[in-house]
């Protein structure tokens, strides 16, 4: 089993070329398999400021707004920003990263002002269904079972890690039968939650071996508190958050070089913006995603965290045989 304590930009490279939740509210107004690694900036260090300062509205996405939505002038994103690189406050409480970014760059490009909330990943989708939110970019993977109330627009491609204990003194793998029997944390509502390590403990059952131990934790600076304690063996969750929270911890844990090998039937790595289940700003958003994968700023954002191999070409909808 290939091993190294690594840092979050080498964990990057790794990532799928790289690869799938407190409540306050902010007005921001300026704004299965591992596939092989593209480019990715290994002097990542964020983007500073904000990246859709001076950017055009297009004029072929705002001309598919609703009325409604031009009359607000404005949309809400709702994510949950304790999940760095993609999600999370700086050190002056601002909300930063990949999905800020991107964020900030679809208001843009619609004409429209952004609010952004900060919420739990697992209020996320009823708030969405519920008309609290207009959409959310938080590192949501389309399950089935997500798009039956959702209308999700693919924008990246992640990935899946194992964290453990500096050494691996478990010799966990992810894609063997090392984890049965073992004690794995997963965050709440993730995907890695619902359908990645079910179906590894499952694989474990079929071949006489103990199931999974599953333990749901609310993010991974809690289920790193627990490792270090020994009280669960490892860490199943987004390869970037993952190597990020573990490169903020020094060298007392790290994370596997073998990303999590998805079979076929569990879908793919996209990760995809969500709205509810037909809402009239989709097209609208679909088409200003597909303007921002066409300019040099989608790139930028992407590079700017660390994530350029993440990179896809077509803001498609995401089909039911996604996870």
């Amino acid at each position: 089993m290939k091993f190294t304590s690594i840092s979050f930009a080498a964990v990057a490279c790794l990532a799928l070329g790289v690869t799938a939740g407190c409540s306050s509210s902010g007005d921001d107004s300026g704004g299965g398999s591992n596939a092989s690694a593209g480019a990715t900036n290994s002097s990542a260090t964020g983007t500073t400021g904000n990246i859709a300062e001076g950017v055009s509205a297009d004029p072929a996405s705002v001309a598919l707004l609703p009325a409604s939505i031009k009359t607000k002038g404005a949309i809400t994103v709702a994510m949950d920003l304790q999940y760095p690189p993609t999600s999370f406050l700086n050190t002056s409480n601002q909300p930063v990263g990949f999905n800020v970014d991107i964020s900030r760059l679809l208001a843009a490009k619609l004409g429209l002002k952004l609010n952004i909330e900060n919420v739990s990943f697992s209020t996320i989708i009823p708030g969405i269904t519920g008309g609290r939110y207009d959409f959310t970019a938080t590192d949501m993977s389309a399950t089935p079972e997500r798009l039956k109330v959702l209308d999700m627009i693919n924008y990246w491609s992640d990935g899946s890690s194992l964290g453990v204990k500096a050494g691996n003194p478990d010799h966990l793998n992810i894609n063997d039968s090392s984890v049965c029997g073992k004690s794995i944390a997963v965050m709440t509502g993730s995907t890695q939650q619902e359908t990645y390590l079910p179906a590894l403990s499952k694989n474990c059952t079929s071949s006489g071996k103990p199931a999974i131990k599953t333990v749901v934790l609310p993010n991974v600076n809690t289920a790193l508190t627990q490792l270090s304690s020994g009280r669960i063996n490892g860490i199943f969750y987004d390869t970037p958050s993952l190597a990020w929270a573990v490169q903020e911890h020094g060298s007392a844990f790290a994370v596997t070089a073998d990303q999590y090998d998805k079979p076929a039937s569990l879908g793919n790595d996209l990760v995809a913006l969500g709205l509810a289940k037909d809402s009239p700003l989709t097209a609208a958003m679909q088409k200003a995603m597909q303007s921002i994968i066409d300019s040099p700023l989608y790139l930028k954002a992407l590079n700017n965290w660390g994530l350029g191999g993440g990179a896809i070409k077509t803001a498609d909808k995401a089909s039911a045989t996604s996870s």
